[in-house]
């Protein structure tokens, strides 16, 4: 490939990531703009915008696209199956939280079943079962810890924590981990599986 070629390439490739930056920011304020809007905040000609995707639709699967493909690779840097459970957890809180600040709307855009965003949020899925497991087996997590449940507000503890901008990731992600691993009361009067408040 000449040099003429890979620079041509590049600058593609900069465009397209700034088209979609763009159309991520005017598509969090207004889930209805339009093509012209998105060029307007990329600060590029319309047609720009036109040529790289052939209508919103396309726009939107793209957005889709990106948002998952980052989001997977930042569960893949904290390596959740080799790291130490309780660092993998940290690891991957913090990474998925910038990830989840980028593209807050994209990552909610839902694409066709079986395509690159499906396939990659199953994937990551399946990864998190694999880590709680690993934490479960390590002491990390109780022995009777129900791992769906905890995987379910492992999850939950993500998402309010990405809407808090004033906390920097790394603090929320401390925070996500030790609000799930120990939870915020004393541990006196814990409700137990099937009993009552006081029993």
């Amino acid at each position: 490939m000449s040099e003429r070629t890979r620079a041509l390439r590049s600058d593609a490739e900069r465009t397209v990531r700034t088209i979609l930056e763009a159309a991520e920011r005017v598509f969090a304020e207004d889930p209805a703009a339009s093509m012209e809007q998105i060029a307007e905040a990329a600060g590029v000609a319309r047609t720009t915008v036109h040529r790289r995707f052939a209508s919103r639709d396309a726009l939107l699967e793209a957005l889709a696209a990106v948002a998952a493909r980052e989001f997977a690779a930042a569960v893949d840097a904290a390596h959740p199956e080799t790291t130490p459970p309780l660092v993998a957890l940290y690891q991957v809180t913090v990474n998925v939280l910038r990830v989840k600040r980028q593209w807050p709307f994209a990552l909610d855009l839902t694409g066709p079943e079986g395509g690159e965003p499906d396939c990659a949020h199953a994937e990551v899925e399946q990864r998190c079962d694999h880590l709680l497991r690993r934490a479960q087996e390590s002491g990390v997590v109780r022995a009777d810890a129900d791992l769906a449940w905890a995987k379910w507000i492992f999850y939950a503890l993500i998402g309010v924590a990405a809407r808090i901008r004033e906390c920097e990731p790394d603090v929320a992600a401390t925070r996500v981990v030790d609000t799930l691993l120990c939870g915020v009361g004393t541990g006196q009067g814990l409700i137990r599986t099937g009993s009552q408040p006081g029993q």
